[in-house]
């Protein structure tokens, strides 16, 4: 049945988890059993007298998959080629990874009116619930992204002894893992994320993600239950960073459950900067009620702004519902940031454009696929990647469809790192029937009705939606990865739930819409994808709001290690594209002839290094392409992508062990808010302000070096440049053509502040005539003297000093490492890295980092011997 009232969908929908304070997560003590060894039922498994020793410990939340590999069942399927090495569930069938999850736990009846909840936040894919002898789901539950809420207060032991019993079904069906993206692309048929079945990213995750994937939480109230509170600010106008704000509204409500027998009286109220909003509320026995509180006008608010652009403040709304206006029945609270989205179409590029606050906002995003394949996420790993992106001078993040609304943990990162968030729902064009495909069991007409149920998906979608809609980095709705989503489905989530449930954001009905941007030909679309002449990024016209452009992502020789077998440590060959069966299997896309330009590779390590430089020229060229055309060709641009959830080799700025590379620090760089650069065509050297004030009295400073470092002075001229704006300011091409033609030759741009400190710092090394960098290949050694010094708790600098008469140092990585084992810290956050130093000049770089082991700094690079020095010497 297609037809679907929204209005029984959202009544349907459990509560969200904002943060309670009587709420505990089951986190641990978890044991699991496949289904043939368990000969009862859920009744009688789930009494805690039923013996269930000898179990195996069970990582919750986690996978089948992940507990397998806790307890040393299968080899790490992120090493090699260990990933065939483990059964796939298309192979062996479901059964082999349906799992019982047990948990006992304390938890006493309560006295009165007080209420106990047991609350699931995801379950992939179906599942029974089963408490001390009772089961909670009158009916199988389904959906990965669908969450459950049950009223267990009934049915706890009096002594507080009670056990957790829930069976877990894998989806149904488990699709092929053909090699296609998204395998036979039946995957889709479920409401499930789709890259399980193998992409060209990855490799299928053998038991589908099978597993309660998501916390669980025990929550106590009183009488009434706040559920789904939800915040909305209006930031009406132009708004300016600093200085007085006028008034900004705050709009709230809540959602309260009653399920006692008596009707309740009493108050809904939240506190926010100091002041109290309430609302008088009667709640009939065993009813549901949404209640609107009056709306607020926060005065001189302190507003939320995206990277680059502003601070992101953030407030807390404290909720509570007092029973008789005294009583605290429940209390959750909401971290939100004040500010607005706008969207518009720009004439002048054909494409939307985002505002923030009234400013209009250029985009700079990244494409976001899953934090770790095998779902294992932590608020550090989150905070990690999201810092990361932070890092490159990005504002948006995209999160893939072939994945999963992202988790609330995700959110706060993007919230505290200023990463306006676009966020798909669960369809990709590859498995939901956009483009004729051999690899797909079944036509585009059936694949375009994907998925089965499709009022699961509506339900899912409005529990997702309440799930995250508070957080202030949630900017862009969208409907599918290269597609709508079936009409049916399309029209009640653009039309009816969206509007109902939030209201405040751009919907785009998928990821390369017309509503999106049309280009020159009238059409949108994506890529390129590989490996492109940086000339390509500032020279050919693209798509005006490109949701994915992209290219390579190999790291260096000790992220090639972790999981790569030596006897694999093959160099991929060209033009022969002879690529070793390890490189093959974790999707390596070629380097081509960019690697020679800079001599054949002796070895792997070699090729790594090299190819650093392809990947600092690549994203620098990519960041700075589409800059340079900023409201002339383009509104925005969002990379293919930045990261990937396992051991890939394509489309990265850090490894999966997030060990960045130079991917991360050329896109850095090309990607400044205020930035120097030159157009490798024309030679133009031109300014990019992307921030909102005028930049005045800045100093463009521009030098060439020969190899051997002596220093061709052109010129230093005062800058002046509007806000969001760019500005050509001179060509140094007949001059870089002149001394570039028989080695090479480096630019050297700098912008200074008032105070001679740099803004903006641009090191370009240019090819000989011949398209190679033959100087690069000879040069002299560059001995640079260092200092590192402890600055505060887990913060450092390393000062570099190239002395005068020196050739540069060219393009050194400094790495913080264990001083007893010399590996490497992760994650650590450099303010820069894979830089080169002038003669005479000096370059300072702080780190970010959590260790308290003893440490050692290494500094290695092109024409640098590799040097050690500790903190404080």
């Amino acid at each position: 049945m297609r037809k679907i009232s929204w209005l029984i969908i959202l009544g349907c929908v459990v509560n969200q988890m904002a943060l309670s304070q009587n709420r505990y997560e089951l986190n641990n003590g978890w044991v699991c059993s496949p289904i043939g060894s368990v000969k009862v039922t859920g009744d009688k498994l789930s009494v805690p007298s039923y013996s269930i020793k000898g179990w195996m410990p069970a990582t919750v939340p986690g996978t089948v998959l992940t507990t397998l590999l806790d307890n040393k069942k299968v080899p790490d399927p992120f090493y090699g080629l260990n990933n065939d090495k483990i059964p796939d569930i298309y192979k062996t069938g479901r059964d082999q990874y349906t799992y019982w999850f047990v948990k006992e736990f304390n938890e006493k009846a309560p006295q009165g009116n007080d209420q106990v909840w047991l609350q699931l936040r995801g379950v992939n894919y179906s599942c029974d619930v089963f408490l001390n002898g009772k089961q909670l789901n009158s009916a199988r539950h389904y959906g990965m992204f669908l969450r459950q809420s049950y009223n267990i207060t009934k049915l706890l032991n009096s002594s507080g002894a009670n056990r957790l019993a829930v069976i877990v079904y894998p989806i149904d069906p488990v699709g092929n893992p053909n090699g296609g993206q998204g395998g036979d692309g039946t995957i889709a048929r479920n409401v499930s994320h789709q890259y399980v079945a193998g992409w060209d990213w990855i490799q299928p995750m053998r038991d589908r993600n099978t597993g309660i994937w998501d916390k669980v939480y025990v929550e106590r109230t009183g009488g009434v239950n706040i559920k789904n509170p939800h915040v909305i600010t209006q930031v009406p106008g132009v708004r300016k960073v600093e200085g007085q704000q006028a008034p900004a509204k705050i709009i709230a409500s809540a959602e309260l459950e009653n399920p006692t027998a008596a009707r309740k009286e009493g108050v809904l109220q939240y506190q926010i900067d100091g002041q109290v909003v309430k609302q008088n509320v009667t709640i009939e026995p065993n009813s549901f009620k949404e209640v609107n509180l009056p709306v607020f006008q926060l005065n001189n608010p302190k507003l939320w702004w995206p990277n680059g652009y502003g601070p992101q403040n953030l407030y807390t709304l404290h909720f509570q519902f007092l029973e008789g206006g005294q009583t605290v029945s429940d209390e959750e609270q909401v971290t939100t940031g004040v500010r607005e989205i706008q969207t518009n179409w720009n004439e002048t590029t054909r494409s939307k454009q985002v505002s923030v606050n009234g400013q209009k906002i250029f985009i700079k995003g990244g494409n976001w696929i899953i934090s770790d394949a095998m779902l294992r996420f932590t608020d550090q790993r989150y905070d990690a990647e999201v810092h990361y992106h932070r890092d490159m001078n990005l504002n948006l993040i995209r999160v893939w469809g072939g994945a999963l609304i992202e988790r609330p943990e995700f959110f706060n990162a993007c919230d505290k790192y200023g990463m306006l968030v676009m966020q798909d729902f669960w369809m990709s064009g590859d498995c939901n029937g956009r483009w004729v495909d051999p690899m797909k069991s079944e036509d585009q007409w059936t694949r375009r009705k994907y998925p089965d149920d499709h009022t699961l998906f509506l339900r899912s979608v409005a529990d997702q939606v309440k799930l995250v809609r508070n957080h202030p980095s949630l900017a862009i709705w969208c409907g599918g990865n290269e597609i709508t989503p079936p009409e049916d489905i399309l029209r009640p989530m653009k039309d009816s739930i969206l509007p109902a449930l939030d209201g405040t954001r751009w919907f785009v009905d998928y990821s390369n819409s017309d509503d999106m941007s049309l280009n020159t030909l009238g059409g949108n679309g994506d890529g390129p994808y590989g490996i492109q002449d940086p000339v390509h990024f500032w020279e050919h016209r693209t798509f005006p709001f490109n949701s994915e452009v992209g290219s390579v992502g190999v790291g260096d020789y000790e992220s090639l290690k972790r999981f790569m077998p030596a006897e694999n440590m093959q160099v991929p060959q060209y033009p022969s594209n002879k690529v070793d069966p390890v490189w093959d299997y974790h999707k390596y896309i070629g380097y081509n002839q960019y690697i020679d330009p800079y001599g054949a590779a002796k070895d792997v390590a070699d090729f790594a290094k090299k190819a650093q430089l392809v990947n600092y020229d690549q994203y620098r060229a990519l960041g700075e392409g589409f800059s340079n055309r900023m409201w002339d060709w383009y509104t925005g641009f969002i990379i293919w992508k930045t990261q990937n959830p396992w051991t890939a080799l394509r489309g990265q700025m850090y490894d999966y062990y997030l060990d960045p590379n130079a991917c991360l620090f050329g896109l850095r760089n090309g990607s400044e808010p205020v930035h120097v650069m030159c157009n490798p065509t024309d030679g133009m050297v031109t300014i990019v302000n992307n921030s909102f004030e005028e930049q005045r009295n800045l100093m463009l400073v521009v030098h060439f070096y020969e190899l051997s470092g002596k220093d061709s002075f052109v010129t230093q001229v005062f800058a002046y440049i509007e806000p969001t704006s760019v500005k050509r300011v001179l060509s140094v091409k007949e001059l870089a053509d002149k001394l570039a033609k028989d080695k090479g030759v480096f630019l050297s741009l700098q912008l200074l502040d008032e105070r001679k400190q740099v803004v903006s710092d641009n090191c370009y090394w240019l090819p000989d005539a011949n398209g190679n960098y033959s100087g690069l290949q000879s040069m002299a050694p560059a001995a640079l003297k260092a200092k590192a010094t402890q600055t505060g708790k887990g913060k450092m600098t390393v000062a570099l000093t190239n002395p005068m008469n020196n050739p540069v140092a060219f393009f050194n990585r400094v790495t913080l490492l264990d001083a007893k084992t010399k590996t490497r810290i992760l994650p650590v956050f450099y303010s820069d890295n894979y830089f080169s130093v002038m003669p005479g000049g000096e370059k300072t770089i702080t780190i970010e980092y959590e260790n308290s082991n003893p440490l050692l700094i290494s500094i290695e690079g092109w024409n640098v011997a590799t040097l050690f020095i500790n903190p404080g010497s």
